[in-house]
């Protein structure tokens, strides 16, 4: 008997890995948002870490995808 057998990936649910790519873009932005908030900063300050929170989310997965190429 040779070893176990590997099962062939499944590269039909594209879903799955988009919605996990925007969840941690969600996550990394709200977190820079939260941290505004906790520190008293008014809420333009907010949104300008939220947005900003989300390009480093977006570069941050940028990099992982393509180390993991």
């Amino acid at each position: 008997m040779s070893g176990p057998r590997r099962r062939p990936r499944q590269t039909g649910d594209v879903s799955g890995g988009r919605r996990l790519k925007l969840g941690f873009l969600v996550l990394v932005a709200l977190s820079g948002a939260t941290m505004a908030f906790q520190g008293g900063a008014s809420l333009p300050v907010v949104a300008l870490a939220t947005l900003i929170g989300g390009l480093a989310g977006g570069a941050l997965l940028w990099y992982v995808s393509w180390i993991t190429r």
